[in-house]
């Protein structure tokens, strides 16, 4: 068996046309699935079906396993203003939030966090001092921030 260039001449071992990569492979260790919703729907978890992506065994670059996970992005927070006080229950639309881990406003951690679709989630807001505060989201990709997202207000309505 030869192998052999498009112009005809052979390759020889020594100079087969491959470049090393600093892109190690990984074996995944168990089956993994992707998830798509159902037709158009509303995008829930729960009406969605799930695909065999990579069996257990199967041997993929680092970078494709990275690429799996794409980085959230915040489209909208609405309401965009609350009390001090804090307890608003904000809603944040964007795209690849079935991913976020934790939320903060300000710095300080939101609470009672709820992923209700790749491209929405709520959480309620801690206490803050008045002013426009950044919304930070930290998922498996990092972190994203959309700058004065959020505004405390000193009371409800002002």
């Amino acid at each position: 068996m030869g192998l052999y260039r498009q112009d005809g001449t052979r390759i020889t071992k020594a100079a087969f046309p491959a470049a090393a990569l600093d892109d190690p492979p990984v074996r995944i260790t168990e089956d993994v699935y992707v998830s798509e919703p159902y037709g158009r729907g509303d995008g829930q978890p729960e009406g969605s079906k799930r695909f065999l992506l990579y069996p257990a065994g199967t041997i993929v670059a680092r970078s494709a396993v990275g690429r799996l996970f794409t980085s959230a992005s915040i489209d909208s927070i609405s309401p965009a203003k609350g009390p001090a006080a804090g307890g608003t229950t904000i809603t944040i639309k964007g795209a690849d939030l079935d991913g976020v881990s934790a939320v903060t406003l300000g710095g300080a951690a939101g609470t009672d966090l709820h992923i209700r679709s790749a491209t929405e989630l709520t959480v309620r807001t801690p206490p803050g001092a008045a002013g426009a505060v950044p919304v930070e989201l930290a998922d498996d990709s990092g972190a994203v921030s959309k700058a004065e997202g959020f505004t405390y207000e000193t009371t409800a309505g002002s």
